[in-house]
């Protein structure tokens, strides 16, 4: 998850603890934290292979548009699946998340069983669900 707002990760984690869910959740706060997350900079050299990104959009340092443009351009990182997670219901935003090749955009509910549900429906989808590349 990249997450810059540490009430959102508390919720998220929140919402995953109430949907009995067992994913694992690693959480960064900026654009250049989850570059070199993914990429296994020397700070995160043991990081596992995220079988999913939750990407915000409005980020510090390095917006969540900057990142998925980079997530799709590599080789290596691009069949990662990632959806953005966001406050933002802006047209010009959802467009521009498509046509990066975002793999879902959903806009943040408000309150906290909106976000239980939500959460709940993204590990459905994605670990039950569809059928992932393989690593």
């Amino acid at each position: 998850m990249v997450e810059d707002s540490p009430s959102d990760v508390l919720i998220t984690k929140e919402a995953m603890e109430q949907a009995k869910l067992v994913n694992n959740l690693h959480v960064v706060e900026d654009g250049v934290e989850a570059m070199a997350f993914l990429r296994k900079e020397p700070k995160y050299a043991a990081a596992p292979r995220p079988d999913l990104v939750l990407l915000d959009w409005n980020l510090p340092r390095k917006s969540g548009k900057e990142v998925l443009a980079e997530i799709k351009a590599d080789e290596f990182l691009k069949r990662i699946p990632v959806v953005i997670l966001t406050s933002s219901k802006a047209d010009v935003d959802v467009l521009k998340a498509y046509g990066l090749h975002a793999n879902c955009y959903l806009t943040k509910p408000i309150g906290f069983l909106g976000f239980v549900d939500m959460v709940s429906s993204i590990s459905h989808f994605w670990f039950h669900v569809v059928t992932l590349p393989p690593v």
